[in-house]
């Protein structure tokens, strides 16, 4: 089976032939800013106490961390948005591991920013099992130290690509999750978090889902 860093690797490849590199430049140096900011080191860290949160799923629906807990460890996928190509690849992979993560007793959860008709086109186009919910103005992103606003010269490019965030995310911040993932236990302590400044790298689901599983195990 590929790794879900070789998929995402082959993304970027396949970017790299069909973008013009002064173009991708720009993306290069917005990533390049946001890693020297120290983001990534600032995250909610591996035994702080999770933040409660009470999000509407895609369907409207609201779900509480405090109710999915109460059933068995959670794993939290933020994600940018449907619009980002390494995000609903990593999606993916987890949602052909959602099976194996249930029969450990462990749930999973994706947020992101964006509004809930757009998690609802993703949730049905990808086939996701598990709860897409929207994080509207990143207020829990927040809580969990992850969130940045793209840079104005970043943001031509992203409508000149056609995606166009604060429509996506209907608010006009231009802010965004880093990607993350997150494992909580039962007690809402932090027992597995990553998050990447580099939007192209993420963890390989099994790393979290092995942290889930040790945990319900116990």
């Amino acid at each position: 089976m590929t790794s879900l860093q070789d998929q995402l690797d082959e993304i970027t490849a396949n970017t790299r032939h069909l973008v013009q590199p002064e173009r991708l430049a720009v993306g290069e140096k917005a990533v390049e800013e946001l890693f020297a900011t120290g983001i990534e080191n600032n995250i909610l860290p591996v035994g702080a106490q999770a933040p409660e949160f009470a999000l509407k799923d895609s369907s409207g629906k609201l779900v509480r961390s405090r109710d999915l807990l109460a059933l068995g460890p959670l794993i939290i996928k933020f994600f940018r948005g449907r619009w980002c190509p390494y995000c609903v690849t990593e999606l993916e992979t987890w949602r052909d591991l959602y099976g194996q993560l249930r029969e450990h007793g462990a749930l999973m959860v994706a947020i992101g920013p964006q509004i809930e008709r757009q998690s609802d086109f993703m949730a049905n186009q990808h086939g996701l099992p598990f709860p897409v919910l929207s994080d509207p103005g990143n207020t829990v992103a927040e809580k969990f130290g992850l969130v940045y606003t793209i840079p104005e010269y970043h943001r031509d490019y992203y409508l000149s690509i056609l995606v166009n965030i604060p429509f996506v995310n209907g608010d006009k911040s231009w802010r965004l999750p880093l990607p993350a993932t997150y494992v909580i236990a039962k007690d809402g302590k932090v027992i597995y978090a990553e998050a990447h400044a580099d939007f192209r790298v993420r963890p390989e689901p099994e790393e979290a889902l092995g942290a889930a599983c040790d945990m319900h195990h116990r």
